[in-house]
Protein backbone atom coordinates (compact mmCIF):
# COMPACT_ATOMS: atom_id res chain seq x y z
CA UNK A 1 0.00 0.00 0.00
CA UNK A 2 1.39 3.44 -1.12
CA UNK A 3 2.46 5.29 2.19
CA UNK A 4 1.62 9.24 2.49
CA UNK A 5 4.78 11.07 4.47
CA UNK A 6 4.80 14.40 5.49
CA UNK A 7 8.15 15.76 5.13
CA UNK A 8 8.36 19.44 7.48
CA UNK A 9 11.18 21.32 6.63
CA UNK A 10 12.99 23.90 9.38
CA UNK A 11 16.27 24.76 8.03
CA UNK A 12 19.60 24.09 8.51
CA UNK A 13 22.41 23.17 6.81
CA UNK A 14 20.51 21.25 4.24
CA UNK A 15 18.66 24.12 3.12
CA UNK A 16 21.63 26.51 3.07
CA UNK A 17 23.61 28.42 -0.02
CA UNK A 18 26.33 30.61 0.16
CA UNK A 19 25.92 33.92 0.94
CA UNK A 20 27.90 37.03 1.77
CA UNK A 21 27.97 36.34 5.86
CA UNK A 22 28.31 32.40 5.67
CA UNK A 23 26.54 29.95 4.99
CA UNK A 24 22.33 30.27 6.06
CA UNK A 25 19.01 28.65 5.18
CA UNK A 26 17.59 29.37 2.64
CA UNK A 27 15.60 26.70 0.29
CA UNK A 28 12.36 26.22 0.62
CA UNK A 29 10.73 22.68 1.45
CA UNK A 30 9.72 22.04 -2.00
CA UNK A 31 13.01 23.47 -2.94
CA UNK A 32 14.65 20.52 -1.03
CA UNK A 33 12.45 17.74 -2.30
CA UNK A 34 12.93 18.82 -5.59
CA UNK A 35 16.61 17.06 -5.26
CA UNK A 36 15.41 14.04 -4.51
CA UNK A 37 14.03 11.39 -7.00
CA UNK A 38 10.57 10.15 -5.75
CA UNK A 39 9.04 8.14 -8.51
CA UNK A 40 8.70 4.68 -8.29
CA UNK A 41 8.76 4.91 -4.69
CA UNK A 42 6.37 3.24 -2.41
CA UNK A 43 4.67 6.71 -0.92
CA UNK A 44 3.76 9.58 -1.85
CA UNK A 45 5.55 12.88 -0.72
CA UNK A 46 3.67 16.04 1.05
CA UNK A 47 6.04 18.61 2.22
CA UNK A 48 5.91 22.19 4.21
CA UNK A 49 8.44 24.90 5.50
CA UNK A 50 7.32 25.30 9.63
CA UNK A 51 10.73 27.40 9.65
CA UNK A 52 14.49 28.10 8.01
CA UNK A 53 16.66 28.96 10.55
CA UNK A 54 20.52 27.44 11.38
CA UNK A 55 19.75 24.91 14.53
CA UNK A 56 21.41 26.94 16.50
CA UNK A 57 19.07 29.04 16.62
CA UNK A 58 17.19 26.49 17.70
CA UNK A 59 14.37 27.05 20.76
CA UNK A 60 12.69 25.02 22.57
CA UNK A 61 9.34 27.52 21.37
CA UNK A 62 10.55 25.90 17.70
CA UNK A 63 10.47 22.15 19.52
CA UNK A 64 6.49 23.09 20.20
CA UNK A 65 5.84 24.11 17.17
CA UNK A 66 6.96 21.34 15.18
CA UNK A 67 5.46 18.75 17.74
CA UNK A 68 2.23 20.41 17.01
CA UNK A 69 2.43 20.55 13.38
CA UNK A 70 2.71 16.78 13.42
CA UNK A 71 0.16 16.61 15.84
CA UNK A 72 -2.14 18.33 13.75
CA UNK A 73 -1.51 16.33 10.99
CA UNK A 74 -0.91 12.92 12.46
CA UNK A 75 -3.88 10.84 11.37
CA UNK A 76 -3.29 12.10 7.33
CA UNK A 77 0.17 10.27 6.76
CA UNK A 78 1.71 7.13 7.80
CA UNK A 79 5.23 8.81 8.71
CA UNK A 80 6.96 11.82 8.96
CA UNK A 81 10.15 13.37 8.59
CA UNK A 82 11.59 16.49 10.21
CA UNK A 83 15.02 18.40 8.12
CA UNK A 84 17.48 19.68 10.77
CA UNK A 85 20.47 21.31 11.38
CA UNK A 86 23.08 18.87 12.73
CA UNK A 87 24.08 21.17 15.76
CA UNK A 88 21.20 20.97 18.23
CA UNK A 89 19.27 17.65 15.76
CA UNK A 90 19.72 15.57 19.00
CA UNK A 91 18.19 18.15 21.54
CA UNK A 92 14.94 18.30 18.71
CA UNK A 93 14.95 14.34 18.98
CA UNK A 94 14.96 14.02 22.65
CA UNK A 95 12.40 16.80 22.75
CA UNK A 96 9.87 15.73 20.09
CA UNK A 97 10.41 11.74 22.22
CA UNK A 98 8.95 13.34 25.48
CA UNK A 99 6.30 15.63 23.76
CA UNK A 100 4.88 12.61 21.12
CA UNK A 101 4.73 9.36 23.28
CA UNK A 102 3.08 6.20 22.26
CA UNK A 103 3.05 6.95 18.20
CA UNK A 104 2.32 3.92 16.29
CA UNK A 105 4.19 6.03 13.68
CA UNK A 106 7.86 6.61 12.93
CA UNK A 107 9.05 10.28 13.09
CA UNK A 108 12.32 10.94 11.65
CA UNK A 109 14.47 13.80 12.19
CA UNK A 110 17.81 13.82 9.39
CA UNK A 111 19.89 16.89 7.78
CA UNK A 112 23.18 16.46 6.22
CA UNK A 113 26.77 18.25 6.78
CA UNK A 114 26.85 19.50 3.37
CA UNK A 115 23.92 21.83 1.93
CA UNK A 116 22.13 19.69 -0.99
CA UNK A 117 23.06 21.70 -3.80
CA UNK A 118 26.40 21.19 -3.30
CA UNK A 119 28.59 18.47 -5.01
CA UNK A 120 29.36 16.46 -2.71
CA UNK A 121 26.30 16.08 -0.32
CA UNK A 122 25.45 13.89 1.83
CA UNK A 123 21.73 15.40 1.87
CA UNK A 124 20.09 13.56 -0.88
CA UNK A 125 21.14 10.03 1.00
CA UNK A 126 20.28 11.15 4.06
CA UNK A 127 16.68 12.10 2.95
CA UNK A 128 16.40 9.22 0.69
CA UNK A 129 16.87 6.76 3.77
CA UNK A 130 14.85 9.05 6.30
CA UNK A 131 12.06 9.14 3.84
CA UNK A 132 12.36 4.96 3.60
CA UNK A 133 12.57 4.54 7.03
CA UNK A 134 9.54 6.56 7.52
CA UNK A 135 7.59 3.62 5.49
CA UNK A 136 8.20 1.20 8.24
CA UNK A 137 5.90 -0.06 10.34
CA UNK A 138 7.60 0.85 13.43
CA UNK A 139 6.74 4.09 15.92
CA UNK A 140 8.75 6.02 17.92
CA UNK A 141 11.39 9.20 17.64
CA UNK A 142 14.27 8.45 15.20
CA UNK A 143 17.33 10.45 13.90
CA UNK A 144 18.48 8.85 10.29
CA UNK A 145 21.97 9.26 9.17
CA UNK A 146 24.68 8.40 7.42
CA UNK A 147 22.39 5.19 7.06
CA UNK A 148 22.17 4.86 10.79
CA UNK A 149 18.91 4.89 12.62
CA UNK A 150 19.21 6.16 16.13
CA UNK A 151 16.36 6.52 18.52
CA UNK A 152 15.42 10.14 19.68
CA UNK A 153 16.76 9.56 23.07
CA UNK A 154 19.67 8.17 22.34
CA UNK A 155 21.61 10.32 19.68
CA UNK A 156 24.46 13.00 20.23
CA UNK A 157 26.22 14.22 17.84
CA UNK A 158 30.06 13.36 18.01
CA UNK A 159 31.83 15.39 14.51
CA UNK A 160 31.49 18.64 12.95
CA UNK A 161 31.95 17.80 9.65
CA UNK A 162 32.15 14.11 8.82
CA UNK A 163 29.54 12.20 7.37
CA UNK A 164 28.81 10.01 10.23
CA UNK A 165 28.22 13.12 12.45
CA UNK A 166 26.03 10.73 15.15
CA UNK A 167 26.02 8.34 17.33
CA UNK A 168 23.95 5.96 19.58
CA UNK A 169 25.00 6.68 22.99
CA UNK A 170 24.45 3.54 25.71
CA UNK A 171 22.13 2.05 23.05
CA UNK A 172 22.02 -0.33 20.67
CA UNK A 173 21.20 1.48 16.70
CA UNK A 174 18.07 0.68 15.38
CA UNK A 175 19.06 -0.25 12.44
CA UNK A 176 21.57 -0.40 9.18
CA UNK A 177 20.09 1.05 5.70
CA UNK A 178 21.68 -0.28 2.72
CA UNK A 179 19.16 1.74 -0.25
CA UNK A 180 15.83 -0.41 -0.12
CA UNK A 181 17.00 -2.63 2.32
CA UNK A 182 16.57 -2.11 6.62
CA UNK A 183 18.71 -4.69 8.91
CA UNK A 184 17.42 -3.67 12.09
CA UNK A 185 19.51 -4.66 14.72
CA UNK A 186 17.31 -6.29 17.63
CA UNK A 187 13.58 -6.80 17.36
CA UNK A 188 12.11 -3.52 17.42
CA UNK A 189 9.10 -3.72 20.01
CA UNK A 190 5.57 -1.93 18.99
CA UNK A 191 4.20 1.43 20.73
CA UNK A 192 1.99 0.23 23.59
CA UNK A 193 -0.85 2.39 24.36
CA UNK A 194 -2.71 5.31 22.54
CA UNK A 195 -0.53 8.96 20.89
CA UNK A 196 -0.13 11.44 23.85
CA UNK A 197 0.87 14.79 23.13
CA UNK A 198 1.73 17.39 25.73
CA UNK A 199 3.99 19.95 24.26
CA UNK A 200 3.82 21.94 28.17
CA UNK A 201 7.68 23.10 28.28
CA UNK A 202 9.48 25.15 30.60
CA UNK A 203 12.51 26.43 28.98
CA UNK A 204 13.98 27.97 32.21
CA UNK A 205 16.79 25.07 32.87
CA UNK A 206 20.44 25.86 33.15
CA UNK A 207 23.59 23.79 32.34
CA UNK A 208 26.12 23.86 34.13
CA UNK A 209 29.45 21.66 33.33
CA UNK A 210 31.85 21.78 36.22
CA UNK A 211 35.82 22.28 36.20
CA UNK A 212 37.83 22.58 39.03
CA UNK A 213 37.86 26.09 40.49
CA UNK A 214 34.24 26.62 40.07
CA UNK A 215 32.98 29.07 42.45
CA UNK A 216 29.93 28.26 44.44
CA UNK A 217 28.42 31.78 44.47
CA UNK A 218 27.47 30.50 40.85
CA UNK A 219 24.90 28.93 42.38
CA UNK A 220 23.05 32.58 43.99
CA UNK A 221 22.71 33.80 40.11
CA UNK A 222 21.16 30.63 38.65
CA UNK A 223 18.57 30.87 41.32
CA UNK A 224 17.28 33.54 40.48
CA UNK A 225 16.99 32.89 36.55
CA UNK A 226 15.97 29.38 36.13
CA UNK A 227 13.64 26.69 37.85
CA UNK A 228 16.14 23.64 37.32
CA UNK A 229 20.13 22.93 36.65
CA UNK A 230 21.50 19.84 35.12
CA UNK A 231 25.26 19.38 36.61
CA UNK A 232 27.79 17.73 34.79
CA UNK A 233 29.70 16.15 37.01
CA UNK A 234 33.14 14.30 37.11
CA UNK A 235 33.76 10.58 36.70
CA UNK A 236 30.50 8.70 38.31
CA UNK A 237 28.61 11.71 40.11
CA UNK A 238 31.57 13.11 41.54
CA UNK A 239 30.70 17.27 43.24
CA UNK A 240 33.79 18.60 45.06
CA UNK A 241 33.21 19.37 48.70
CA UNK A 242 36.37 20.51 49.70
CA UNK A 243 38.53 23.43 48.96
CA UNK A 244 35.46 25.23 47.13
CA UNK A 245 32.28 23.21 48.29
CA UNK A 246 29.64 22.97 46.00
CA UNK A 247 27.55 20.94 48.36
CA UNK A 248 26.19 23.69 50.72
CA UNK A 249 24.79 25.91 47.62
CA UNK A 250 23.12 23.12 45.48
CA UNK A 251 21.17 22.20 48.99
CA UNK A 252 20.27 25.52 49.53
CA UNK A 253 18.87 25.53 45.77
CA UNK A 254 17.23 22.43 46.20
CA UNK A 255 15.66 24.30 49.81
CA UNK A 256 13.94 26.64 47.46
CA UNK A 257 12.26 24.46 45.22
CA UNK A 258 14.59 24.12 42.20
CA UNK A 259 15.45 20.78 40.61
CA UNK A 260 18.82 19.77 40.39
CA UNK A 261 19.82 17.06 37.97
CA UNK A 262 23.42 15.33 38.45
CA UNK A 263 25.00 13.67 34.98
CA UNK A 264 28.36 12.89 34.24
CA UNK A 265 30.98 14.86 31.64
CA UNK A 266 31.56 11.47 30.66
CA UNK A 267 29.74 10.27 27.23
CA UNK A 268 29.42 7.19 27.73
CA UNK A 269 28.00 4.12 30.90
CA UNK A 270 26.66 7.39 32.67
CA UNK A 271 26.21 8.20 36.55
CA UNK A 272 26.57 6.33 39.66
CA UNK A 273 26.21 8.67 42.69
CA UNK A 274 26.53 6.09 45.20
CA UNK A 275 30.43 4.69 44.24
CA UNK A 276 32.53 7.36 45.38
CA UNK A 277 32.24 9.61 48.87
CA UNK A 278 31.97 12.85 46.42
CA UNK A 279 29.21 11.12 44.62
CA UNK A 280 27.45 9.86 48.07
CA UNK A 281 27.98 13.40 49.65
CA UNK A 282 25.70 15.13 46.96
CA UNK A 283 23.15 12.38 46.83
CA UNK A 284 22.34 13.21 50.80
CA UNK A 285 19.98 15.79 49.40
CA UNK A 286 17.00 15.54 47.26
CA UNK A 287 18.97 15.37 43.70
CA UNK A 288 17.40 14.01 40.48
CA UNK A 289 19.12 11.35 39.41
CA UNK A 290 20.30 10.48 35.63
CA UNK A 291 21.45 7.21 34.83
CA UNK A 292 22.73 7.23 31.50
CA UNK A 293 20.90 9.86 29.77
CA UNK A 294 22.73 12.21 27.44
CA UNK A 295 22.81 15.46 27.90
CA UNK A 296 20.89 16.40 25.16
CA UNK A 297 18.04 14.14 26.46
CA UNK A 298 18.36 15.60 29.66
CA UNK A 299 17.51 19.44 28.74
CA UNK A 300 14.22 18.62 26.84
CA UNK A 301 13.51 15.83 29.33
CA UNK A 302 13.61 18.41 32.29
CA UNK A 303 11.85 21.21 30.43
CA UNK A 304 9.00 19.24 29.71
CA UNK A 305 9.00 17.61 33.44
CA UNK A 306 8.50 21.28 34.72
CA UNK A 307 6.22 22.28 32.10
CA UNK A 308 4.32 19.40 33.52
CA UNK A 309 4.34 19.92 37.56
CA UNK A 310 6.25 22.32 40.20
CA UNK A 311 6.29 19.64 42.58
CA UNK A 312 10.05 18.83 43.22
CA UNK A 313 9.08 14.89 44.00
CA UNK A 314 7.09 14.49 41.09
CA UNK A 315 9.90 16.04 38.76
CA UNK A 316 12.18 13.96 40.28
CA UNK A 317 10.14 10.82 40.06
CA UNK A 318 9.20 12.09 36.29
CA UNK A 319 13.23 12.55 35.22
CA UNK A 320 13.68 8.91 36.95
CA UNK A 321 11.36 7.14 35.11
CA UNK A 322 12.95 5.56 31.42
CA UNK A 323 10.79 7.10 28.84
CA UNK A 324 11.23 5.79 25.01
CA UNK A 325 13.91 4.12 26.20
CA UNK A 326 16.42 7.18 27.48
CA UNK A 327 17.90 5.15 30.52
CA UNK A 328 18.79 2.05 31.17
CA UNK A 329 17.34 0.47 34.16
CA UNK A 330 20.46 0.41 36.67
CA UNK A 331 21.80 -3.33 37.79
CA UNK A 332 23.72 -3.78 40.63
CA UNK A 333 27.57 -3.94 40.29
CA UNK A 334 30.29 -4.24 42.80
CA UNK A 335 34.11 -4.77 42.99
CA UNK A 336 34.32 -6.99 45.70
CA UNK A 337 36.19 -10.29 44.58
Amino acid sequence: MMKKILLLATGGTIASVPSEEGLTPKLTAKELTSYITIDNQPYRLHSQILMNIDSTNMQPEHWRDIAEAIYTHYDQYDGFVVTHGTDTMAYTAAALSYMIQNSHKPIVLTGSQVPIGFPKTDAKKNIRDALRFACEDVGGVFVVFDGRVILGTRAVKMRTKSYDAFESINHPYVAYIHGETIDYQYEFPKPSGKLQFDASLCPDVFLLKLHPGTKPEIFDYIRHLYRGVIIESFGSGGVPFQGRNLLPKIKELIDDGMAVVITTQCLEEGEDLTLYEVGRKVAQNTVILSGDMNTEAIVPKLMWALGKTTNLLDIKNLMETPIANDMTQKQEESWDA
